[in-house]
C-alpha cells in the first residue's frame, strides 16, 4: 500500500454555489405554497424538496486540510487517493476521509529497565523524533500508527541496550556510556527498520537518560572509583619509573658516583617511595659514607 495522490475541488467556491441553490431551493418551496389559487403547487414543492436534498448532501463532501496534513480517501473500504492540498476542499460525498498529521513529533519513552551486554540492570530511556510521509501505509498498514511507533520505539530501545556494556572495559569497544553517537545511529537505523512498513520516518534518535539500575547502583559507583584508582596508581608508577630510569643513566653517563647493583636497589627503591607516595616523603640526610 503506497501513497497515491488525487485531486479535489476547492471547497469554497462550491459552498457558494450550495448556498445558491439553497436560495433557490426556498425560492421554489414558497413560490409553491403561495399559489394564486391557494392550492399548493406539487411540483414546485417535491422540486424545492429534491433541490434542498442534493444541496445538503452535498455539504458532507466539503472537508479542511490543514498545512503538513493529509486526507486518505476510501470509497467503501477502498483506497482512492490522498489529498494534501490545503483550506477547504471537497471531494465526492460517498468517500469516508481520514486525516493524517504529517508534522514533525518527538515523544520521550519512558525509563526501561534492561540488562545490557554484560548483564548488570540499568534504566535506559531515549528521545525520538519521527514523522508520517506516507499517509496510506500508515493508515492500512497499522491499526494504529501513533500506538505502533511508541511500541516499537521502546522494543528497539530494549534491543539496543542488550546489545552494548554500559562502560568501555577494552580498547575500541563501543559503549553506552563513551559512544553516544554510535549508540544513537544503531538507534536510528534499528527504528527505522522497524517503522518503515508504517510509512513513518525516524529524524533523530537520542538516549536521553542511562543510570545504573538503583539496586547496584553504588556498588557500580564503587568499581567505577576502584577502576579510576588503579588507573592513576598505573600512570604514577610507569611515572616514577621512568623517572628513575632517567636519574640512573644520568648518573652513570655523567660519572657522577659509582654505584653497585645493592646501592642501585636502594636507591630505586627510595625513588619509587618518593615518587609514589600520597604524602610529602621526609629525608634522611646520611652524613657519613655510603656504607
Amino acid at each position: 500500500m503506497k501513497e497515491n495522490p488525487t485531486r479535489s475541488l476547492p471547497g469554497l467556491p462550491f459552498l457558494l454555489g450550495v448556498l445558491v441553490v439553497a436560495v433557490l431551493a426556498v425560492w421554489l418551496f414558497m413560490k409553491g405554497t403561495g399559489a394564486p389559487d391557494g392550492a399548493p403547487d406539487a411540483v414546485l414543492l417535491i422540486t424545492a424538496v429534491l433541490i434542498g436534498i442534493v444541496a445538503f448532501f452535498s455539504l458532507i463532501g466539503l472537508y479542511t486540510v490543514q498545512p503538513n496534513q493529509a486526507a486518505v480517501l476510501s470509497l467503501f473500504g477502498k483506497y482512492v487517493g490522498t489529498v494534501k492540498d490545503n483550506g477547504l476542499r471537497w471531494n465526492n460525498p460517498f468517500y469516508s476521509k481520514k486525516k493524517v498529521s504529517q508534522r514533525v513529533r518527538n515523544f520521550e519513552s519512558g525509563k526501561l529497565k534492561v540488562n545490557e551486554l554484560d548483564g548488570s540492570p540499568i534504566e535506559i530511556a531515549a528521545v525520538i523524533v519521527w514523522q508520517v510521509v506516507d499517509s496510506a501505509e500508515a493508515v492500512y498498514n497499522v491499526d494504529d500508527y501513533e500506538s505502533f511507533v511508541h511500541i516499537q520505539s521502546e522494543s528497539a530501545l530494549r534491543t539496543m541496550a542488550t546489545s552494548y556494556p554500559y562502560d568501555q572495559h577494552e580498547d575500541g569497544q563501543l559503549a553506552l556510556r563513551s559512544h553516544a553517537a554510535e549508540v544513537s545511529k544503531h538507534l536510528l537505523d534499528e527504528l527505522q527498520d522497524r517503522l518503515a512498513d508504517a510509512g513513518v520516518q525516524v529524524l533523530d534518535a537520542r538516549i536521553s537518560h542511562l543510570a545504573y539500575a538503583p539496586e547496584i547502583a553504588q556498588a557500580m559507583l564503587q568499581r567505577q572509583q576502584a577502576n579510576a584508582v588503579v588507573a592513576a596508581r598505573t600512570r604514577i608508577v610507569f611515572g616514577a619509573v621512568s623517572m628513575v630510569e632517567m636519574a640512573l643513566d644520568e648518573l652513570q653517563k655523567k660519572g657522577v658516583v659509582q654505584l653497585d647493583e645493592e646501592r642501585k636497589a636502594q636507591m630505586v627503591s627510595n625513588l619509587l617511595v618518593v615518587l609514589c607516595s600520597e604524602r610529602g616523603s621526609q629525608p634522611i640526610v646520611n652524613a657519613g659514607t655510603l656504607y
